[in-house]
């Protein structure tokens, strides 16, 4: 396979390092007339909107557009810029990004596993298959700084492809719930601005206390996706979803928007929560409440598969009309086909992508 001998987001650099001065590798060198073929007519549709190939990068490694432009020439269709804020949010303290090796013979991490809790080995060797902590925290620039850097972002689309922003709330000390929803209004806003022709809302990252996300609430999610729907209008919001172990939940989370006609769309799956350790069985990530992280690449395949399955014959067996972008270990042409047969309306890898940087063109020479 294809690979960079470097990450286009430098897992040895701090993240601010990344941003001011990223993207590396093929994606630094990414021509400007781009590898692809923009006279093509786009053969799909995301949406209503033309793509060329429904695949592209998530919420996570593009931080901003020059990684976005950088990914659309090299082939990658949908681009989702970083998560952002209604306000400057800090990142984690460095490091973000280690390598983790599962210890269950087939290298997958699944939610209910003894290991997830036990702790699983996190370390600076990156080998093949690849699995990696995600523990950034959602760190946002200002919107004076994000709002404009967006839209060159969206402006640098070509034909058949699409710039998708992410955005969340931020909840802080005192807040109360109505706080809380009127902070996804405002960031959400901030993204209309933007002139975004669609956008995804985050609910899978850590922002409700220690281990605790968003998407475990889907009550909570419907009235913030119906706070949001009233101020964007007929702009189509996705909303970016973790694991759910239970079936319950999952359906409870269709009910309280999808089939309410409030979200047009679900992204599945961020990252699995593990305890993440050194080889000494000590905190592998230092720093307070850093016990345990995200965890994405190769090792949540099977569950990001599983999301997908369940996601689609929820959609059919109560003939909802909702789009599914599969995410989750996606490093191969095999892996972009898996997704698509399991139901994804479109499919993203960001681990994958990170140190292969010609996947999209890989799939698209099939």
């Amino acid at each position: 396979m294809d690979r960079d001998s470097q990450s286009f987001y430098d897992v040895h650099r701090t993240y601010e390092d990344n941003y001011r001065q990223g993207p590396f590798g093929s994606f630094a060198q990414a021509p400007e007339t781009g590898v692809v073929d923009r006279s093509a007519r786009p053969q799909e549709r995301f949406l209503g909107i033309p793509l060329n190939l429904p695949f592209g990068i998530p919420a996570g490694p593009l931080l901003n557009s020059r990684f976005t432009t950088a990914a659309f020439r090299l082939g990658f269709d949908m681009a989702v810029y970083k998560t952002v804020r209604s306000h400057a949010w800090a990142c984690n303290p460095f490091p973000n990004v280690l390598a983790v090796h599962p210890a269950s013979p087939d290298g997958m991490l699944r939610p209910g596993d003894p290991e997830l809790d036990r702790g699983v080995l996190a370390d600076n060797r990156f080998t093949q298959p690849l699995s990696i902590s995600n523990s950034f925290g959602v760190p946002s620039r200002d919107p004076d700084e994000w709002q404009p850097d967006m839209r060159h972002a969206i402006e640098a689309a070509g034909p058949g492809q699409l710039l998708v922003p992410s955005f969340q709330g931020s909840r802080r000390t005192g807040m109360n719930t109505a706080g809380y929803i009127a902070d996804h209004v405002a960031a959400a806003r901030l993204v209309a601005e933007t002139g975004a022709r669609l956008m995804e809302m985050n609910t899978s990252c850590p922002n409700e206390g220690h281990n605790r996300l968003l998407c475990n609430d889907p009550a909570l999610v419907g009235e913030i996706a119906e706070a949001v729907k009233n101020e964007i209008g007929d702009l189509p919001l996705i909303v970016k979803l973790a694991y759910m172990p239970t079936q319950e939940e999952l359906e409870r989370m269709v009910a309280q928007t999808a089939a309410r006609g409030l979200v047009q769309g679900f992204a599945a799956i961020n990252t699995i929560s593990t305890k993440l350790v050194d080889a000494q069985g000590g905190q592998a990530l230092p720093g307070e409440g850093r016990e345990r992280s995200g965890v994405c690449g190769a090792a949540i395949r099977e569950s990001g598969l599983d999301m997908v399955r369940r996601l689609s014959a929820l959609r059919s067996d109560r003939h909802l009309d909702f789009v599914i972008v599969g995410v989750g270990g996606v490093a191969s042409p095999a892996d972009y086909h898996a997704y698509r047969d399991a139901g994804a309306d479109a499919v993203m890898s960001a681990t994958g992508a990170m140190w292969n940087p010609s996947l999209a063109r890989q799939i698209k020479s099939e």
